[in-house]
């Protein structure tokens, strides 16, 4: 029986285990927040610390992570650091979240 979900090529084993370990670095409230407000505009840690209610610390360490996986890039203007989207797929994961989570709150 053929179902169009599962005609999909199925990826080595090892593939997705680098899969699981990037979405393993997303899985984090905070840095889910983060990242829907980077994918509407560039924002400072202080700005997203803020958003997050946490402190600019934190923060930094969770937008570390994400800079170090390859989701994040940062930019510095005068004596600000804007951080970036890097991964444009982060645009799919996040409608996902939002189509599963979004209504039912």
């Amino acid at each position: 029986m053929n179902h169009p979900a599962t005609d999909i090529e199925l990826l080595d084993i090892e593939v997705l285990g680098k899969a699981a370990e990037c979405l393993r670095s997303l899985s984090h409230p905070h840095r889910l927040r983060m990242i829907q407000i980077l994918l509407q505009e560039p924002s400072t840690v202080g700005e997203l610390a803020a958003a997050c209610e946490i402190p600019s610390n934190m923060a930094s360490e969770h937008l570390r992570l994400l800079k170090d996986r390859g989701f994040l890039r940062s930019e510095r203007q005068s004596r600000n650091v804007y951080y970036h989207i890097a991964e444009p797929g982060l645009v799919n994961i996040m409608q996902c979240v939002t189509m599963r989570y979004g209504n039912n709150q």
